[in-house]
């Protein structure tokens, strides 16, 4: 099988090379990326690399090119930051992801398979889901002050679309949680807390003991591993598995299952909109990168059922705790995935 991955070099891109190397169907992986990667070594060796910005109105004939006579293309290129330039996060996700979808079907790809999100689901009237278990008919209207649950949305829409012009490509999307690796940290810190986070802090978060652990009331969120995300993706790719997954680990996340991490036995419950407040304030004093729209989306996403993906095979090699665990021990830590030198670290951003 060829197989061409579009956003290689981050964080679900590195996961998925690893995943394709392991498996003795693929004799052909195809990295698509800005830049290449940025270091050496694995998973970035045999791989064939085009150095294609998705965001370029002329990329398209690079993207057909690099997609001819591929068994699949797995669509994972996706930016958050620069937080606050919402024209180039457009042009890049829902146009870029746009032109990833018709170059795909010009190129005559017969199985196109696009990361979504749990950020896509959201109901019209911005009614919280409860804990109730959902499965992947929830409305898909996203978290309306939330960029990326609105692009993520949209981007599902545009697929909706292509499918109904090109019935004979087979359509697969996958709506994971959070996703973390421990090779991950230092991006995900630079992406939601900034330059300004304090290093030492965060390297002395795993042996850091709470009495007490404050957590948005109501929230429950869902993440899985990278390494697990990207078995699901081959799963679907290899089975040539059509429609929408939804993907994360057990247990969900919420004070009680995060709590004994940190060696708290209670949790203290801080109402939503002063959580909300906070995180508002601190980005529009450029303290921090993450919007209050993030806190939005984590109000208005469901707890996700995962039948479907289960359905072909898929079980999640590490559970939720542990995935938080693996990512806390490296926050603080320096280096990250193949795009770590041109990743964005400023809360200016």
């Amino acid at each position: 099988m060829r197989i061409v991955v579009i956003g290689a070099t981050g964080n679900v891109g590195t996961a998925l090379l690893r995943r394709l190397h392991a498996a003795p169907e693929v004799d052909s992986i195809v990295g698509v990326s800005r830049r290449g990667p940025e270091r050496d070594g694995e998973p970035y060796e045999g791989v064939e690399w085009h150095r294609i910005d998705v965001s370029s109105s002329d990329s398209s004939p690079a993207l057909v090119e690099a997609m001819r006579g591929a068994d699949a293309v797995v669509h994972l290129a996706w930016i958050i930051r620069p937080n606050r330039d919402l024209l180039l996060l457009a042009r890049t996700n829902v146009e870029g992801s746009r032109r990833v979808f018709e170059a795909a079907a010009a190129a005559g790809v017969p199985h196109l398979v696009h990361a979504s999100s749990i950020g896509a689901y959201g109901r019209e009237d911005e009614r919280p889901p409860g804990h109730e278990r959902t499965d992947e008919s929830f409305p898909r209207h996203g978290a309306p002050l939330s960029h990326y649950g609105r692009q993520k949305s949209a981007v599902e829409l545009i697929l909706d679309r292509l499918e109904e012009r090109h019935p004979e490509m087979l359509v697969s999307r996958l709506r994971p949680g959070l996703i973390f690796q421990s090779e991950a940290g230092p991006e995900i810190r630079d992406y939601f807390l900034g330059a300004l986070s304090p290093r030492l802090l965060l390297r002395a978060l795993p042996a850091l003991r709470l009495p007490v652990l404050p957590w948005p009331a109501g929230v429950v969120a869902q993440c899985v591993h990278a390494d697990d995300v990207a078995d699901a993706y081959w799963r679907v790719v290899r089975d040539r598995a059509g429609g929408p997954f939804n993907v994360a680990a057990e247990p969900p996340l919420s004070p009680q299952s995060i709590g004994p991490l940190f060696g708290a036995r209670r949790y203290l419950p801080i109402p939503v909109p002063l959580v909300r407040a906070l995180v508002a304030v601190s980005y529009r004093l450029r303290l921090q990168p993450t919007d209050a729209g993030w806190v939005d989306m984590a109000v208005l996403t469901p707890v996700m059922a995962t039948d479907r993906i289960r359905g072909l095979g898929w079980e999640p090699r590490h559970s939720s705790v542990d995935t938080v665990r693996e990512l806390v021990e490296r926050l603080g830590a320096r280096g990250g995935l193949g795009n770590a030198l041109h990743r964005s670290r400023s809360p200016l951003e």
